[in-house]
C-alpha cells in the first residue's frame, strides 16, 4: 500500500514545491513593499480614529514582524492564481478527460471568489466592525491599537471571508467528480447555517451587525451553491412505470 502512494506523495511534494516556490518569490517582492501595502490595510482603522489617537507599536521587534506578517499576506494573496492551479494539477489524474478541461475556469473563479470575498470585508464589514470597536467607550478610554494585532486581526479576517466566498467554486467541482448533490446540500442546510454562525461570531468582531454581515452573505452563498450542484446534476427523468401485465 505505501508503494502505491508514493506515486501521489512525489506528485504532492512537487505541487507543493511549485506553490511555496511561487510564495517565497512574492514575499521578497511584497517585503520590498510592504510600507505603501500596510499602508492601504491601516487604512479602515485610521479612518474611524479619533483624529489625537494612533497605533502604536510597543515592542522593539514589533514594527519588523508586522512587516513580515504583512508580506506573507499580501504573498499568499498574490501566488493564488499558481495556488489554485497546483491544487487542479494534483487532483487532476484522478478526474475523467471532459472534466480535467475546467483547469482554466476553475483558477480563475477560485481566484476571483477569495478576492471578491477579501474586499467585501475589507469594504463592507472591516468599517463597521472597527467603527463600532472605536467608539465604543472612547469617552472612558484612549484608543491606541497595536499595530501587530491589527494586523494579525485584519489578515483573518480578509482570509475568512476569502475562504467562505470560495463555497461555489468547491461546491461545483465536488458536483462535477459526483461527490455533492442539490439534495445532499439542502439535506445539511440546517447544519450549515449553525456552522455559518459559529464562523462569523470567530472571525469578526463582537457586534451583531458585522456578524450578520458575514453569516448572511454565507448562506446566500449556500443557496447559490445548491443552484449550481443542482445545474450540474439535473434530477434524471422518472422511469415510466412498468407496462401493465397482460389480460389473461
Amino acid at each position: 500500500m505505501l508503494e502505491d502512494m508514493k506515486p501521489h506523495i512525489a506528485e504532492l511534494r512537487k505541487r507543493l514545491a511549485y506553490s511555496l516556490g511561487t510564495v517565497i518569490v512574492m514575499f521578497i517582492i511584497s517585503f520590498t513593499f510592504y510600507e505603501p501595502i500596510l499602508e492601504w490595510m491601516m487604512r479602515p482603522l485610521k479612518d474611524v480614529l479619533p483624529e489625537q489617537a494612533s497605533m502604536i507599536a510597543t515592542g522593539v521587534p514589533e514594527a519588523f514582524f508586522t512587516a513580515l506578517k504583512v508580506s506573507f499576506f499580501t504573498a499568499i494573496i498574490l501566488s493564488l492564481p499558481v495556488i489554485f492551479w497546483q491544487l487542479w494539477l494534483f487532483v487532476a489524474p484522478g478526474l475523467y478527460a471532459n472534466e480535467k478541461k475546467f483547469i482554466v475556469p476553475f483558477t480563475f473563479f477560485a481566484t476571483l471568489m477569495f478576492i471578491l470575498g477579501a474586499a467585501f470585508a475589507y469594504y463592507i464589514v472591516v468599517p463597521f466592525g472597527f467603527e463600532f470597536l472605536v467608539n465604543f467607550g472612547n469617552t472612558l478610554v484612549s484608543v491606541a491599537p497595536k499595530i501587530n494585532e491589527y494586523v494579525g486581526f485584519f489578515t483573518k479576517l480578509m482570509i475568512g471571508f476569502g475562504l467562505s466566498f470560495e463555497l461555489p467554486v468547491i461546491t461545483f467541482f465536488l458536483a462535477t467528480i459526483g461527490l455533492v448533490t442539490d439534495e445532499s446540500l439542502k439535506g445539511f442546510f440546517k447544519y450549515a447555517v449553525v456552522f455559518i454562525f459559529i464562523f462569523s461570531a470567530i472571525l469578526t468582531p463582537p457586534d451583531v451587525i458585522t456578524q450578520m454581515l458575514m453569516s448572511v452573505p454565507m448562506i446566500l452563498l449556500y443557496g447559490l451553491s445548491i443552484l449550481i450542484a443542482k445545474a450540474i446534476n439535473p434530477e434524471k427523468p422518472q422511469e415510466a412505470p412498468a407496462a401493465a401485465s397482460e389480460e389473461e
